[in-house]
């Protein structure tokens, strides 16, 4: 564009950047990957739709074992703009939230078992979305949260309080998904019970 020279838009740029900072305007997103595992469970002649589960299962944690998991991991990163004062503020935050939901998956079984396993599945199922629920929830608030810090004096102090608050508020959630599983009994009270 005639007027326009490669140090003009770079200042404008600069401008922008420094509005953005200062008034808080940080971009951010949240980027999703979710997969599922399932695993088999076949059951034996005389098994009970229970045991075949229990039997099948590779999920075990604290010694105990679950037919129905989901792992979680949020990474986040950032950028921001150093003022000519030295003064440091966030302008852009990504951040990226991974699900893995491992549920059972039925073969080789009677009607009766297979009606049994599928109102099962469901809220199995339903109790392992809350738990995607969460993670998201979690994404979410430190996405949000890390857009939002004010300026800080410096840009390592600005990095300290970025990654302390994604800290604490991934163990914030972590607490939350564990009073999640008591207040579910890992989705019993949500029907994902066999008799």
């Amino acid at each position: 564009m005639p007027g326009h020279t490669p140090r003009r838009a770079l200042a404008c740029l600069g401008w922008l950047a420094a509005a953005l900072a200062a008034t808080g305007g940080a971009q951010a997103a949240v980027e999703e990957e979710n997969t599922q595992r399932p695993y088999v469970v076949n059951p034996q002649p005389g098994e009970t739709l229970r045991q075949a589960l229990h039997a099948a299962t590779p999920i075990t944690v604290d010694g105990r074992r679950f037919h129905g998991y989901t792992r979680w991991n949020v990474r986040w990163n950032y950028r921001w703009w150093r003022e000519g004062s030295g003064r440091c503020a966030i302008t852009q935050v990504t951040t990226r939230l991974r699900t893995e939901v491992q549920l059972p998956e039925l073969q080789g079984a009677t009607p009766a078992q297979q009606a049994a396993f599928d109102r099962y599945l469901q809220a199995l199922s339903q109790h392992e979305q809350g738990h995607v629920q969460i993670a998201r929830d979690a994404a979410q608030a430190i996405d949000q949260g890390i857009a939002q810090l004010p300026a800080a004096p410096d840009c390592p102090t600005l990095e300290r309080e970025a990654n302390a608050l994604g800290r604490r508020l991934l163990q914030d959630h972590a607490e939350r998904e564990k009073q999640y599983d008591e207040r579910t009994r890992h989705g019993a009270t949500q029907g994902a019970r066999l008799d």
